[in-house]
């Protein structure tokens, strides 16, 4: 009765203190929790099981000791009064015997109940540690255990957080056989997990997080169309200076540079023109072969150009994209 009206004491004082300060309240049951472990059920198994023995031994000393009064009593008209103190001696001893065992076994400090701690005490570490991760992620200013002596009335499920706390604790026995990449991929996951677990918690802030990222993307792609259009019109512009400068070199040298080059027969001909019509006299004449190569070399320089131009422009691109999401991330990490 006293813990009760201690326990209504301070949940009263601390309801006072939510009210004014905002005091966020959560629990687990411990009990639950263990439960779910797979390596403490096992271990408790097996200590039943060895719980199960030691009654079997129990209840065969006992029926013995029931055998020697039973013995006694039938006896004890027939046997002097120096053989029935032997006997009641020798009862008295193995009954204190069997109390002693039971004792030893199933008393408040006997055998089942300090394995069973010695089992509890590595996990139940573990999960206070996993408790204190979790409330300072989620700012929870308490965090009790149904399960312990502290008399919980009543416990609204939406506060109780064992589930989650069996989730961390699954995943950090996970995490001993994973490998880096595994890992990197889990905790981002659980990043993300994390982030969305806050937004819901409060519609604003998730309401606000998703016109952020709206105009965030928004921005994005604006600043990428810019970059695009500021690209393209260099590489335009790249291009008029090198054909001007072909050009220029070319009236040196006494030839006119083709404006563009088609393929196939379209090729054949206009290069047959251009050894016919519009080649300009030289100290050097060119023959029809070798006209019709420096216009294939001529082409083929441009593709390369141009495909250079085009690798430069999606690594420029990729670097731009790379460079956005650690920013992104940087931000996401300052916020968390």
């Amino acid at each position: 009765m006293k813990k009760i009206v201690l326990f209504l004491v301070f949940i009263s004082a601390i309801a006072s203190a939510q009210t004014a300060k905002g005091v966020k309240i959560a629990y687990i049951d411990m009990e639950y929790i263990l439960e779910k472990v797979p390596d403490y059920a096992e271990a408790i198994n097996q200590l039943e099981q060895k719980a199960q023995n030691w009654k079997k031994e129990i209840e065969a000393k006992r029926t013995e000791l029931t055998t020697l009064k039973e013995s006694l009593k039938t006896e004890r008209i027939l046997l002097t009064k120096e053989l029935i103190e032997e006997r009641e001696e020798e009862i008295a001893y193995f009954e204190k015997e069997l109390l002693d065992y039971q004792e030893k076994k199933f008393g408040p400090r006997g055998d089942l109940i300090v394995q069973k701690s010695v089992l509890v005490k590595p996990i139940q570490d573990q999960i206070f540690t996993i408790v204190q991760d979790v409330a300072e992620q989620k700012k929870y200013d308490f965090v009790f255990d149904r399960a312990s002596d502290l008399t919980m009335l009543f416990a609204d499920k939406k506060y109780d957080i064992s589930d989650l706390v069996v989730k961390k604790l699954t995943t950090s026995q996970k995490r001993e056989e994973m490998s880096k990449k595994q890992l990197k991929a889990l905790e981002a996951k659980e990043a993300l997990e994390a982030a969305k677990e806050a937004q819901d918690e409060n519609p604003a802030i998730a309401e606000r997080q998703r016109i952020l990222d709206e105009k965030k993307a928004a921005r994005e792609k604006l600043l990428e169309e810019r970059q695009k259009a500021i690209e393209d019109k260099k590489l335009q512009a790249a291009e008029k200076r090198k054909k001007l400068l072909e050009e220029r070199d070319a009236k040196k040298n006494g030839t006119v540079i083709e404006k563009e080059v088609p393929t196939g027969e379209a090729a054949t001909e206009k290069v047959d023109a251009v050894a016919s019509d519009k080649i300009i006299p030289t100290e050097k004449k060119l023959t029809p072969e070798e006209i019709k190569q420096k216009a294939i070399d001529q082409r083929n320089k441009k593709i390369e150009e141009r495909k250079k131009a085009l690798d430069e422009k999606k690594k420029k691109m990729a670097e731009e994209r790379a460079a956005a999401m650690k920013a992104k991330e940087q931000k996401t990490e300052k916020k968390e």
